[in-house]
């Protein structure tokens, strides 16, 4: 059985607001996970940017370290300037 659009849509929302979202989606991006929504992403989500960046070797890897640029970006915004 095939998800419709408004329990992927539902799905999908339910993933904003978690905060293992990455990591979910690192390892279906990592292990080719063909069905649901993970990450907050669905299976075509996810196909078309597998198939845009083929050169990646480790989402997980990727997408820590992206999501630690984004936290220290993030904290020199909040940081007073000197």
């Amino acid at each position: 059985m095939f998800a419709n659009h408004a329990y992927q849509a539902r799905a999908k929302a339910t993933c904003s607001g978690c905060p293992s979202r990455t990591q979910c989606l690192a390892h279906a991006l990592d292990h080719r996970i063909e069905f649901g929504v993970w990450g907050g992403m669905t299976e075509r989500e996810r196909r078309a940017l597998l198939r845009r960046r083929t050169t990646v070797a480790s989402w997980r890897d990727l997408l820590d370290a992206a999501r630690a640029e984004h936290e220290r970006e993030a904290g020199e915004l909040r940081r007073p300037a000197a």
